[in-house]
């Protein structure tokens, strides 16, 4: 290698690294709830305050951060926003959805069913069938009880009350106590899944995990199907990780975990 194609080789591990650094800034930014100091960023990115300050400098006239005048803090930029919407207009949640949980049933074996909450209830929109072929009544487009299924109880714990209301309506669960109600979202949410056995079909054990948008709506449930006399640790274990995998598609959606959830409150 000549010195010159050495020099060239060196500056472009620079920019590499360069572009690196700097993504530790904006990854910073955007996971705060708000503008921060200098020194916290300098402590949240382990770096020198003056090695920060001079990324945040082209950072900011690069258009991915800003800085408020009134305080000195820094935020995210409006070119951040921009490449957000540009990236959130070419996500397509069910091929997202469909490439993470056909995997996912190709190496456990499960059987996954998709739901989308519709205007009657939360509505079959996938099954991905696992080995071996379980037999059910549950085919794409049937309806499932919103306060009954292990489906509907996620909807009703992480979909916005408004959202829901029509389906409570449509299938008389708006007459459930309403202590009751709220008993149950927030078990659903402490545990982030929720567990039927038998329910809608006697002797099939359902486990279903929300999928959030953006704004921590639950679009969609993923819910795995079983037999409960099969269930073993083997099972256990295929069970949680789809909840790692549900949580990883919601990323993909542009989901914070820990931000913004719609209230309990029917308002």
């Amino acid at each position: 290698m000549t010195d010159k194609d050495e020099a060239e080789s060196s500056g472009r591990r620079r920019g590499i690294q360069s572009i690196e650094i700097g993504m530790r800034i904006v990854d910073a930014l955007a996971a705060s709830e708000g503008p921060l100091p200098l020194s916290t960023i300098a402590q949240i990115t382990d770096m020198a305050a003056p090695q920060v300050h001079r990324y945040l400098h082209s950072l900011i006239a690069a258009g991915t951060a800003r800085q408020d005048p009134a305080t000195g803090y820094y935020d995210l930029g409006p070119g951040v926003l921009r490449i957000g919407l540009a990236a959130l207009a070419r996500t397509d949640a069910f091929k997202i959805v469909d490439r993470v949980v056909e995997s996912y049933v190709e190496t456990s074996g499960q059987t996954v069913q998709i739901a989308a909450l519709g205007p009657t209830g939360p509505t079959i929109v996938r099954i991905y069938r696992g080995r071996p072929a379980l037999l059910t009544t549950l085919q794409v487009g049937v309806v499932l009880p919103l306060a009954a299924s292990a489906t509907g109880r996620v909807f009703l714990a992480f979909a916005p009350p408004a959202e829901t209301a029509a389906a409570k309506e449509a299938e008389g669960s708006d007459g459930i106590d309403r202590v009751i109600l709220d008993d149950l979202r927030a078990r659903v949410r402490r545990d982030g899944r929720s567990v039927e056995t038998g329910s809608v079909i006697p002797g099939l054990r359902a486990t279903a995990f929300p999928i959030f948008d953006l704004q921590g709506r639950a679009i969609l449930v993923a819910t795995v199907l079983g037999l409960v006399d099969n269930w073993n640790d083997q099972i256990a274990k295929d069970v949680a990780h789809l909840g790692v995998l549900c949580r990883q598609i919601s990323a993909e959606l542009g989901w914070l975990e820990g931000g913004h959830q719609p209230s309990l409150s029917e308002g």
